[in-house]
C-alpha cells in the first residue's frame, strides 16, 4: 500500500511540474535556476592513462532540493549520459551524504545545500600532451520545493587538454571528498523479525557518531519514513527501525551510515545474529585490544627496519660510539633514551601528519612524502652526505652527530634514522599501520609510537644492558675501516633514491639531482679540507650546503612528471573498472600495489612475482595480474588501498572466482604461495 502511495505521489508531483509549462521549458533549455550545475575537473590537464575525477558541483535554489541516488519515498534519481573521447570510460557517481526531508509521512533523501557527486573517468593511455579532451554530459533529474516538483534536463560541457595531471582544484576536491562516505571494510550484520530491522555496524567505542542515521541504498528493505533509534554497545553501533512491507530479506543490505555533519560510512550488511542492544557494554575493551595488537605489530615492524641498508649504518655507528667513548652507565642510558625520543617523535610527527591529511580528505599513507620529488631529492642529498661522512670526506657539520656521544647527538641520530627509514615497509607494519587508521586518534598515535619504539629497541637495549655493551668489539683502528665500509650501504641507498626520482620525473630531472649530489660533494670536500688543516668547517661552506639542498628541492619540485609507466610484462594496470570486469568473467585475479620507493615491494617483485614459476602458474590457472603503481600517490588508488585497512604499500589481494571479498596476502611473498593461486 505504501509503495503504491509513493508511486502515486511521485506521479502527481511530476504532473504538477509538467502543468507548469514555463518552468519545464526553462529546465529543458538549460536556463532553469532551480539547480545550478557546473562540471569541475580535478585537473585541467589530465594525464594520459590515469584516472580523472570530475565533480558535478550543484547548488540548489533557496527553498528547492535535489535528490540522492536513492530518492526515498518520492522522486527519482538523476541519470547521467556521458559523451567522452574514444577509449575513455566514466565510472558510477559517488554521492555525498544526504539529509532527510519528511513531507506528509514520506521520507525523502535530499540535498538542500550545495553538493557535488564525483565521477571518475579513466583517461586512455597513449594520448599526446596537448591533445584536446572534451567531456559532455546530459543529465536528467527531479528538483522539488515544498509545493512543486519539476523534472529538468541539463547539457553540460568541459573542454580539457591532456597534460601532466597536476591538480588545479585541490582545495575544492578535498572538501567534496570529505563529504563522500568512506567505505567500511569491516562486515556489518542485520536481523529482521516481528516487523523490526536491526543493523549492527562495527564502530570503535572511542569514535564519535553525531546524529547517526542509516540511509538505505538497497530499496524495499526498511520503512524509509519510520523512526530510527541508534544505540552503542562497545565497539558496535546498532540501528533499529521498521522492516518495509513485503520486504524480501536474506540478501545483503547496502547503505550509508551518517556519523556527523556531512560525514558517513559506506555499509554493507549481511544476515546474521544481532544481539539485543539496550544493555550497554561495560567498556570499549575490543577497540583497545585491537590497538594493543596493532601496537605490538608496529613494534615488531620497527624492529625489523633496523636491518635495512639506510638504518643499519647509523645504528652500528651509534652503538660503536658507546664502545669507543667508554660511557658510564648513566651516560649510556641517557643516550639510549635520547635516541629513542628522537625516533619516536619523528614517527609520531609522521603519524599525526598522515591522520590530519586523511581527515582533510587526502588518501595518503606511510612514506607519503616520497610521492613528492622535492622530498626524494632532499633524502637523496642527505643520504649522499651521510655516505661522504662515513667515507671520511668530512667530519662536520651534518651528520657527524651519528658517531658522537651526548644526549643531543643521540636525539638527532634517532630522528635521522626514523626519517630515512620511511621508504621501507616490512612484515607486521602494513596491518598495524592500517589498523591505526580506523582507531581513535589517541590509539592511532600510540601505534605510530610503537613503530618508533621498535626502531629504537636495539640501541635502547645496548644502553640499558651492560652485558650487551661488553659484547661490542674493543675500540681500535679497525673502527675507522668499518666506518668506511658502512658508507657502501648509504651510497646504495642514495642510488636507490636516485632511481625512484628518475622513475617519477625522468632522466632530465635525475641529471639535475646528480649535479646537486656533485655540488654537495664539492662543498663537503672544501669543508673537509679546512678541517684537515685544523680550521672550522666554515659558515660560508654551511650556507653553500644549505643553498644546494633548498635550491635543488625547489627546482626539482617544479619538474613535470614523466608519462604513464608501462606495467610489468604480462600484467595490466589496475583500475577498479578492469577489476570488476575480470571478476564478472569469473577469473581469478591477483592484484598487487607497489611503489618505486617501496623496498619491500621491489624485493617481492624480484623474488616472487616476476619469477618464471609464478608466471607459468598464472598462465596455467588463468590468473589475471593487475599492478597498481602508487609511486605518485594517486588519490583514487589511495582510497582503494585505505578501504582494505592498509596505510600504504605493499598490498597484495587475491580474488577467487565468485568470492565476495578478496584474500589479503602476506606482505612477504614466496613463489610457492603465488603458484598455488587459482589451483
Amino acid at each position: 500500500m505504501r509503495s503504491l502511495r509513493c508511486v502515486l505521489m511521485t506521479v502527481l508531483l511530476a504532473m504538477c511540474g509538467f502543468a507548469s509549462g514555463p518552468a519545464l521549458a526553462e529546465s529543458l533549455n538549460g536556463s532553469s535556476q532551480h539547480l545550478m550545475m557546473t562540471l569541475v575537473a580535478e585537473s585541467d590537464h589530465p594525464k594520459a592513462g590515469a584516472p580523472l575525477t570530475i565533480a558535478l558541483a550543484t547548488t540548489p535554489e533557496k527553498g528547492w532540493h535535489g535528490y540522492w541516488r536513492n530518492p526515498g519515498d518520492a522522486g527519482f534519481p538523476a541519470t547521467f549520459d556521458w559523451t567522452l573521447p574514444a577509449g575513455a570510460k566514466a565510472g558510477d557517481a559517488e554521492w555525498p551524504v544526504p539529509t532527510t526531508l519528511l513531507i506528509a509521512g514520506l521520507m525523502n533523501y535530499v540535498y538542500e545545500a550545495p553538493y557535488a557527486p564525483l565521477v571518475t573517468i579513466q583517461v586512455p593511455a597513449g594520448l599526446a600532451a596537448g591533445t584536446k579532451f572534451p567531456i559532455r554530459l546530459k543529465t536528467s533529474y527531479l528538483v522539488c520545493s515544498a509545493t512543486i516538483c519539476v523534472p529538468e534536463e541539463k547539457a553540460l560541457s568541459l573542454d580539457l587538454t591532456i597534460g601532466d595531471g597536476a591538480p588545479s582544484q585541490a582545495a575544492a576536491f578535498a572538501g567534496w571528498r570529505q563529504a563522500i562516505p568512506k567505505p567500511l571494510d569491516a562486515g556489518a550484520t542485520y536481523a529482521a523479525g516481528n516487523g523490526t530491522m536491526r543493523i549492527a555496524v562495527p564502530f570503535p567505542a572511542g569514535a564519535k557518531a553525531d546524529k547517526a542515521y542509516f540511509f538505505p541504498v538497497t530499496t524495499g528493505m526498511i520503512e524509509n519514513g519510520a523512526a530510527q533509534s541508534v544505540t552503542r554497545d562497545g565497539d558496535r553501533l546498532t540501528i533499529t527501525t521498521k522492516v518495509a512491507a513485503n520486504a524480501k530479506t536474506g540478501g545483503p543490505i547496502e547503505g550509508v551510515l551518517r556519523i556527523g555533519n556531512g560525514q558517513g560510512l559506506g555499509v554493507k550488511a549481511v544476515p546474521g545474529a544481532v544481539a539485543d542492544t539496550g544493555e550497554p557494554a561495560a567498556s570499549g575493551e575490543s577497540v583497545w585490544l585491537t590497538a594493543l595488537i596493532a601496537f605490538a605489530g608496529a613494534v615488531l615492524g620497527g624492529l625489523i627496519l633496523n636491518i635495512m641498508p639506510c638504518v643499519f649504518p647509523i645504528l652500528s655507528l651509534k652503538a660503536l660510539s658507546l664502545a669507543r667513548g667508554g660511557a658510564s652507565e648513566k651516560d649510556a642510558r641517557g643516550e639510549a633514551l635520547a635516541y629513542t625520543a628522537g625516533v619516536v617523535l619523528v614517527c609520531l610527527g609522521l603519524g599525526a601528519a598522515i591522520l590530519a591529511l586523511r581527515a582533510g580528505g587526502s588518501a595518503v599513507g606511510w612514506a607519503f612524502q616520497l610521492q613528492h620529488p622535492a622530498a626524494i631529492v632532499a633524502l637523496l642529498l642527505l643520504s649522499a652526505a651521510i655516505a661522504f661522512n662515513l667515507a671520511g670526506l668530512f667530519e662536520v657539520p651534518t651528520p657527524r652527530f651519528a658517531g658522537e656521544s651526548g644526549a643531543s647527538g643521540a636525539f638527532a641520530t634517532g630522528a635521522l634514522a626514523a626519517f630515512i627509514a620511511t621508504p621501507c615497509t616490512g612484515p607486521f607494519m602494513g596491518a598495524a599501520l592500517g589498523a591505526a587508521l580506523v582507531l581513535p586518534w589517541p590509539a592511532a598515535l600510540a601505534v605510530f609510537g610503537g613503530l618508533g619504539i621498535g626502531l629504537s629497541l636495539p640501541f635502547l637495549a645496548i644502553g640499558f644492558i651492560p652485558s650487551w655493551r661488553r659484547w661490542l668489539p674493543k675500540p681500535g683502528v679497525w673502527m675507522e675501516t668499518f666506518r668506511h665500509i658502512l658508507s657502501v650501504p648509504m651510497f646504495l641507498t642514495a642510488i636507490a633514491l636516485g632511481w625512484v626520482l628518475g622513475r617519477q620525473t625522468g632522466a632530465d630531472t635525475l641529471t639535475l639531482a646528480l649535479i646537486a649530489v656533485l655540488a654537495v660533494g664539492v662543498v663537503l670536500w672544501i669543508g673537509g679540507s679546512r678541517q684537515r688543516k685544523g680550521k672550522a668547517f666554515g659558515i660560508v661552506t654551511q650556507i653553500l650546503l644549505l643553498a644546494v639542498f633548498v635550491g635543488s628541492a625547489v627546482v626539482i619540485a617544479r619538474a613535470p612528471p614523466v608519462s604513464a609507466k608501462v606495467a610489468t610484462a604480462g600484467d595490466e594496470s589496475f583500475t577498479e573498472a578492469r577489476l570488476a570486469s575480470l571478476r564478472a568473467e569469473k577469473r581469478p585475479v591477483f592484484v598487487y600495489f607497489t611503489a618505486d620507493w617501496c623496498l619491500t615491494c621491489k624485493v617481492n617483485e624480484k623474488a616472487a612475482i616476476d619469477t618464471a614459476g609464478v608466471r607459468d602458474a598464472f598462465a596455467k590457472h588463468k590468473v589475471a595480474a593487475l599492478i597498481g603503481d602508487w609511486t605518485d600517490g594517486d588519490p583514487v588508488m589511495g582510497r582503494f588501498i585505505q578501504a582494505h585497512n592498509r596505510a600504504g604499500v605493499p598490498l597484495y589481494l587475491y580474488y577467487a572466482p565468485g568470492a565476495a571479498e578478496p584474500t589479503v596476502l602476506p606482505q612477504v611473498l614466496t613463489p610457492g604461495l603465488l603458484e598455488g593461486l587459482g589451483a
